[in-house]
């Protein structure tokens, strides 16, 4: 029997392999899991991701382009007049989605904590997010914008409160010259 060809099976089961971690966790992970809930042969998950690191690194670079694109939309090249906001207002939109995506983001995104094959993508996120935010102010104050935006998503996340978009703002504002 010819192979069928199917050029979006390896997406396939990057979409499936980030909806097994938001429904089971990375502890969920097998290509066992993935294959049954990407309804591909289980072979097709190793074909293209011969361990399962390799399938985490193309889950979360998946995943890191969910707030990249909220943020891209909230900062206009042309810079704007309140960077705060429109930094808060991302935040806003990217708590206020679904939750299980964001949980899945971030549990992605500290996975490289305990995961070194992770951390270059984590990295290469980073830096990407702080080189946009830099075409609005400099390298430092961006970096250090990524990182109270990081820790506010943490805190609503961790704690299951609401986001207070205006503190978020207040907060934001005062980092920035």
């Amino acid at each position: 029997m010819p192979r069928r060809y199917d050029p979006e099976r390896r997406r396939r089961i990057i979409d499936a392999a980030i909806r097994v971690v938001g429904r089971d966790g990375i502890a969920g992970l097998s290509h066992r899991t993935v294959a049954a809930e990407a309804d591909v042969p289980l072979g097709s998950t190793t074909y293209h991701f011969a361990t399962l690191e390799e399938l985490l690194v193309a889950a979360l670079r998946q995943a890191n382009e969910g707030f990249g694109r909220v943020l891209a939309e909230w900062l206009p090249r042309d810079g704007g007049d309140d960077l705060a906001a429109q930094l808060a207002g991302a935040l806003g939109e990217w708590l206020g989605g679904e939750r299980t995506g964001v949980e899945l983001e971030c549990e992605l995104y500290l996975a490289a904590l305990r995961r070194p094959a992770l951390r270059p993508v984590a990295a290469e996120w980073t830096g990407q997010a702080a080189a946009l935010l830099a075409r609005h102010t400099d390298p430092v104050t961006a970096r250090a914008l990524l990182a109270l935006m990081d820790g506010i998503c943490l805190q609503v996340l961790l704690t299951g409160g609401s986001y207070d978009e205006e503190g978020a703002r207040t907060a934001l504002a005062r980092l920035i010259p």
